[in-house]
């Protein structure tokens, strides 16, 4: 009996200790960690919807509270001293798992700017054709009614081949036009 008390007791205290160390180690590398995706990540697709910005929108980020709770990071571009748009990422279900895609609004006339695609797990030659000029500039300019596939009575083309990759980044674009409208009221109050 006193074996196994002395047994549990050691477990105990070494879980303990592996369980402290673990949050101790998550706490000191979310900086970090953050910042390397904001570098090489989320960075290079700001950098392809805003091609011409007088700020930096990852140095001018903030964070906004949807009403369901969820806290998202917009990133704006701002020109000549004037918002001239708004990026946010959102993510959609692909072929291999989540898709991540930054997109960009005007929030002058509620236009898309455009999108860049940031994660995915697609097949290679297959599902990441989506990060080809052939599907991606095809948001550029586009109002934010029927942001869906053509074949669900949207505006956007679906790649054959890659269909299911290309309806999750567009699900994904959907998913961010919802939470840009929710925002939109604070988002103009944020940056004039």
């Amino acid at each position: 009996m006193r074996d196994i008390l002395k047994m549990l007791v050691v477990l105990s205290a070494i879980c303990s200790i592996s369980g402290f160390a673990l949050s101790y180690l998550k706490m000191i590398t979310a900086i970090p960690i953050e910042e390397q995706v904001l570098t090489y990540v989320q960075g290079p697709a700001i950098q392809k919807v805003f091609s011409d910005v007088d700020n930096s929108p990852v140095a001018d980020r903030k964070k906004f509270t949807l009403s369901d709770g969820r806290t998202i990071t917009l990133f704006p571009a701002i020109k000549n001293g004037r918002l001239t748009g708004v990026a946010m990422e959102n993510s959609g279900k692909g072929f291999g798992g989540d898709i991540g895609v930054m997109t960009a609004f005007n929030p002058h006339n509620d236009t898309l700017l455009g999108i860049g695609i940031t994660t995915m797990k697609e097949t290679p030659g297959i599902g990441t054709v989506i990060f080809e000029p052939r599907f991606t500039d095809q948001f550029s300019g586009k109002d934010l009614k029927n942001v869906a596939p053509k074949a669900q009575g949207g505006s956007f083309d679906a790649i054959s081949g890659a269909t299911v990759s290309s309806v999750g980044a567009i699900s994904a674009v959907s998913n961010a036009t919802k939470d840009y409208l929710e925002l939109k009221p604070e988002i103009l109050n944020t940056w004039k």
